[in-house]
């Protein structure tokens, strides 16, 4: 039997084939569930009209009937700017455009009526509105009882076709009357009665047409619910799947190479925290599962020491171990960090990536296929077809995030069996991340930093503290450190009034005046024997400042550092300022983190340079960070923007994600599989959400 949200969208009354094509184009919109599903992203109360006379200061939103006259527009042949005058039988207000210039030329009409709701401006005294909705008026369409109206995603090709947001709400409601009583129900019925949740039919009616923000607020509570509880569902029982059927190497020694560097060899003593993690991926390597495990630590944590602990494990258990980086630069560190510490030990280790001569890279190749090759380090080179393993029994992925699902899972499939993943990131995750893009691995925290460090003091200034800034370098320089300068770009862009590196470079060049400064420079367009070369100017102290862009977020450990400086910081995100302040710190004197920017700056950019100030704890920076941008989609292939939730707010709502995670828990608990009548709903839904989909939770 064909469910009716499956439909075509086109044979819904008022679309047709080509308004079809526009909402598929448009809004990914093909069918009639697809409809049902496009939530409006803002409400707005129409149940009042007010006069131009009472526009004021004291309200942000008001809703006019009038008539619009004098459309202006500037900047002619590539306008730039729109106006028109709305007037009222009290007066009359200017309203302003930036956009959308061809529906606006062809639509206003000087003997019609029309309906303006927008947030007024007040600028010299005179209030004006820029970009408000506007629409003809008609006396029937407006529903005085309905005081929420929905405000739906709209484009301006969408409503060139009859298809902005009054339209869309017809549509709906057409639809929600189409089908009547044939939303299905997909939770238990247990669930609903103990959890007090509205019926699926009557949050769709209040979601789209809510009578007031009582009903709204429960409506968008249950399908937030039931998003939250589906995604669960899948997570949970592809980790039980793993567990299940996934067996994993057993390694059931700790043998000499482990007790050799652990014993001889370990440059500190572990903290609590290391020794703990340890453990914990002891036991699962032991357990006979494949491990799946996330290792989270904060910059500077000493994520690589309990790495390194664990490729020990496993080469004593008669396996190889892969490393893979995002980049060449941290694939290097790696390299050279690790081959100094098992200098002494009698353990093969090579460095794979873009830049490796052809013929070392064939005598790589041979050594990994006959075993001889105990540890490789590399970068996207590691998952080329030529690169074949003998025993690969561990893999450990250094900044996961940075890789797309399907690269990982080409790493993943390079053995036989299933090797134990170990994925590693010095982003902290909050915790309702962890609940949902991470839940179906185990989680290990690093939660303490080696004893001696000191937390970095981070300070903002504005532009016109640069001397402040370039005193402060020069006094560091005096005292034996070095520094690192950042820049967002490398050449001037015609889109971004930015200092860039060029000019940085040239400009610090008469700051820091050789010989009494040497400046190296670094940044991704480099050849990377270039590349190179610059970063070992600095790494040997032959280099006073680097010059560089977020090439060096990751994979630079320079205990001498002790600023890092970043211009434009309000161009990066959160978890970037973080990682990149990271790079100075990690030696036992004080470091500094310097935030230039602007005067000028969005809500947003302010939040950022507030926050970096204000805290260290990369958790607390994580979760603002989360507020602000939302999370990257890790589950499926698509690596940016949001989780596919629709209405689910992560940084919001960690008590409905524990609650769904914990109702999901225990119906996987009661019915694996899903097939108790008393479940058929809830599997019919599971199905159709999630059968046709490769289930990539399963790859790390």
């Amino acid at each position: 039997m064909v469910n009716i949200l499956d439909t075509r969208i086109e044979f819904l009354k008022g679309v047709g084939p080509k308004r079809a094509l526009v909402l598929n184009k448009e809004a990914g919109i093909f069918s009639f569930g697809d409809l049902l599903n496009y939530f409006p992203f803002r409400y707005i109360d129409k149940s009042k009209i007010f006069k131009v006379s009472d526009v004021n200061n004291d309200l942000t939103y008001f809703q006019l009937v009038g008539f619009v006259s004098n459309v202006k527009s500037f900047g002619e042949p590539r306008i730039s700017r729109m106006s028109a005058t709305f007037t009222d039988d009290s007066g009359s207000v200017e309203l302003v455009w930036f956009k959308g210039f061809k529906w606006l030329k062809s639509n206003f009409l000087s003997d019609k009526k029309y309906l303006l709701f927008g947030k007024a401006s007040a600028f010299n005294r005179r209030f004006s509105f820029v970009h408000p909705d506007i629409e003809l008026f008609d006396e029937h369409d407006l529903t005085i009882g309905e005081t929420l109206q929905g405000v739906y995603p709209t484009t301006e090709n969408m409503k060139n076709q009859g298809l902005g947001t009054k339209q869309i709400a017809k549509l709906t409601k057409t639809l929600l009357a189409l089908m009547a009583e044939q939303i299905p129900e997909v939770l238990p019925e247990s669930i609903i009665r103990n959890e007090s949740l509205m019926k699926r039919k009557l949050a769709y009616q209040h979601i789209h047409w809510p009578g007031d923000d009582h009903w709204l607020k429960q409506a968008v509570y249950r399908l937030s619910f039931d998003e939250y509880f589906f995604f669960q569902l899948r997570v949970i029982a592809g980790r039980k799947y793993r567990e299940q059927h996934t067996k994993g190497f057993r390694f059931s020694k700790v043998g000499n190479l482990f007790h050799a560097f652990y014993r001889d060899h370990l440059p500190f003593s572990l903290t609590e925290a290391q020794k703990r993690v340890v453990r914990e991926i002891r036991h699962d390597l032991g357990s006979g599962v494949q491990m799946n495990r996330l290792l989270q630590g904060d910059v500077g944590s000493g994520k690589t020491i309990v790495a390194l602990l664990i490729m020990l494990l496993s080469l004593d258990n008669g396996f190889q171990a892969a490393l893979m980086a995002p980049t060449e630069i941290l694939a290097n560190q790696h390299y050279v960090s690790l081959s100094n510490l098992l200098k002494q030990l009698p353990v093969r280790i090579a460095l794979l990536t873009g830049s490796t001569r052809s013929s070392e890279r064939k005598l790589i190749d041979q050594s990994l296929r006959d075993g001889s090759l105990q540890i490789i380090i590399g970068t996207h080179a590691l998952i080329e077809d030529t690169v074949v393993f003998n025993k690969l029994g561990l893999v450990i992925i250094d900044e996961q995030h940075r890789f797309g699902v399907a690269q990982r899972a080409r790493l993943w499939e390079k053995s036989d069996d299933v090797p134990h993943v170990l994925v590693m990131t010095a982003t902290p995750i909050p915790r309702t991340l962890a609940m949902t893009q991470y839940g179906d691995l185990d989680v290990s925290v690093i939660d303490e930093l080696p004893p001696g460090r000191k937390p970095v003091k981070t300070l903002h200034l504005y532009q016109n503290q640069r001397l402040r800034m370039i005193h402060f370098v020069r006094q560091q320089i005096a005292a034996g450190h070095q520094v690192y300068i950042v820049y967002p770009l490398i050449k001037e862009s015609e889109k971004l009034d930015l200092i860039n590196l060029q000019e940085g470079y040239d400009s610090l060049l008469r700051d820091f005046p050789e010989p009494d400064y040497q400046i190296c420079v670094v940044h991704g367009q480099l050849k990377p024997e270039d590349k190179d070369w610059e970063m070992q100017r600095f790494i040997r102290g032959q280099a006073n400042i680097m010059v560089a862009t977020t090439v060096i977020e990751v994979g630079v450990d320079i205990p001498n550092a002790s600023v890092m400086v970043i211009e434009h910081a309000d161009r990066f995100g959160l978890s970037q300022l973080h990682q990149l302040r990271g790079r100075v710190g990690r030696g036992a004197e004080q470091s500094f983190c310097l935030l230039i920017t602007d005067h000028k700056l969005t809500a947003d950019g302010r939040k950022r340079m507030e926050t970096m100030v204000k805290t260290n704890d990369g958790f607390e920076i994580a979760s603002v960070d989360l507020a602000l941008r939302g999370p990257g989609e890790t589950q499926g292939t698509r690596q940016s923007g949001q989780l596919n939730f629709r209405l689910g707010n992560l940084a919001n709502d960690e008590q409905l994600i524990r609650l769904t995670r914990k109702l999901a828990m225990q119906l996987l608990d009661d019915d694996p599989y899903i097939i108790k009548p008393e479940h058929s709903l809830t599997r019919n839904e599971y199905l159709r959400l999630y059968q046709s989909e490769t289930d990539w939770g399963r790859i790390g």
